[in-house]
């Protein structure tokens, strides 16, 4: 089972839509999946509702899956009415990590429209997580080129130095890198190197 397999088993149990965040470190997920609706992003990015959010709370102090009906904890900032507001009234959220992450923690929100979330589908989300972050679940995979561009990277060469070395343009190393960086999920180069090594492509 790969990361797509895995989030297509996610948009089948949090129709609504689910956030994926992979082995947060302190500043940055090394693998993220968004398909939160736009209106809600939108909502929680321009009031700054991360920092107020008691779910965010919750993840960095506890782990295991929980739905948020059965939280009793402060919502001073209203983000759970708000989420009701904008259509999603089930959520849930999960967290996951252990002592030899050396800080990093994975999690995840899901959410339905329709009813709160089934035990089996928390545990069956809860599994997955925890696969996903034990890097149990093998990522996409890369061309035998994307790989060698990016070991070339990880060494220290810059484009044109990994061109000449090849023997192709410039051009063609970047959509190398390029192909990798989409494939895994990464924002920049830094962090593509930093998932790369997570799962021992360089």
């Amino acid at each position: 089972m790969d990361l797509q397999t895995c989030t297509a088993t996610f948009s089948d149990l949090a129709p609504a839509g689910f956030y994926v965040a992979l082995r947060v470190g302190y500043s940055f997920p090394e693998q993220e999946v968004n398909r939160l609706p736009a209106d809600w992003i939108d909502t929680y990015t321009t009031q700054g509702l991360v920092v107020h959010d008691p779910i965010m709370r919750w993840v960095y102090s506890h782990c295991g899956i929980t739905r948020w009906s059965d939280l009793n904890i402060p919502d001073p900032a209203g983000v759970f009415l708000l989420a009701r507001k904008l259509g999603l009234p089930f959520g849930a959220t999960a967290s996951f990590s252990r002592p030899e992450d050396a800080g990093l923690r994975s999690y995840a929100t899901f959410f339905r429209s329709d009813r709160s979330f089934a035990d089996e589908e928390l545990a069956q989300l809860m599994d997955l997580l925890e696969r996903l972050h034990c890097g149990t679940i093998r990522p996409p995979d890369l061309t035998a080129a994307e790989v060698t561009a990016l070991r070339m990277q990880a060494r220290g060469l810059r484009t044109k130095q990994i061109a000449a070395e090849i023997g192709i343009s410039e051009s063609a190393v970047k959509a190398r890198l390029a192909g990798a960086r989409r494939k895994l999920g990464a924002r920049t180069q830094s962090q593509l190197l930093t998932i790369a090594a997570t799962h021992r492509l360089i």
